[in-house]
């Protein structure tokens, strides 16, 4: 991720329709799972800090990023042990075990996806799980993907496959943000028709809007915590996960 995007996402974070509305949705589904009370939670690629309130409600949450100025504004918020590391390799916490590893929008930045994927699995207690996010349809490729540094986007296939191959069991995989779909992807096609979608000129999607705007768009998207895993979901612009040890 381009690095001065991190003030503005520290910014924006909690209240952000979109942020605000994946933690909803990612709480949600952490509600449905038995996980130990406390329990270890891992987050590798916290960035500045945005899922830590949600997850340290659950236990205690060690979390990690390359980046050392996000790992500054994730320490704001205090709570969570923070250290700098990254994936595959470099996973600090000695050789802890951990019950749960979220990973909101991480793997699509990494290199070697696969690679990354069986490393947290390997620091997974058995029958630990992993709560994953990744934007969806290589066809809404946009600026946003390439100042966020993206790598890819997936498909739900290439999702499956990609966690099957890193060892997890999958118990759940669904597109998500579905209710807004058509609305954003009209945006992002149109804006690349426009102006090409490789500019990397630091557009992004990180500005909030007006607060009616925001608040409506934020509930519409949570609304969708009642439905994944229960209604299928057959298109979204992003992909979410829950896969076991």
């Amino acid at each position: 991720m381009d690095p001065r995007l991190y003030p503005q996402m520290a910014k924006v974070e909690d209240t952000h329709w979109w942020f605000a509305a994946r933690r909803a949705i990612c709480s949600a589904l952490l509600d449905r799972l038995a996980l130990p009370v406390p329990a270890d939670i891992l987050e590798p690629g916290c960035g500045t800090g945005g899922n830590l309130a949600m997850l340290q409600r659950r236990g205690a949450v060690f979390a990690l990023d390359c980046d050392e100025s996000a790992l500054q504004y994730a320490a704001a918020r205090g709570g969570a042990i923070l250290a700098q590391g990254s994936l595959p390799d470099q996973i600090p916490f000695a050789n802890k075990l951990f019950d749960l590893a979220v990973m909101t929008d991480v793997i699509e930045h990494l290199d070697c996806p696969l690679e990354a994927l069986r490393a947290v699995r390997n620091r997974l207690k058995p029958g630990g799980w992993i709560l994953l996010t990744v934007p969806a349809l290589p066809w809404l490729w946009s600026d946003h993907d390439v100042t966020h540094h993206h790598r890819r986007r997936y498909y739900a296939g290439e999702l499956r496959r990609l966690l099957l191959n890193a060892g997890f069991r999958i118990t759940l995989l669904s597109y998500y943000n579905c209710l807004l779909f058509f609305p954003i992807a009209a945006v992002r096609l149109l804006t690349r028709i426009l102006r090409g979608a490789d500019h990397g000129d630091g557009r992004h999607d990180l500005n909030v809007l007006p607060a009616p705007i925001n608040r409506a768009l934020a509930r519409v998207f949570a609304a969708e915590r009642h439905l994944i895993g229960r209604v299928p979901l057959p298109f979204g612009v992003s992909l979410i996960a829950l896969g076991q040890a």
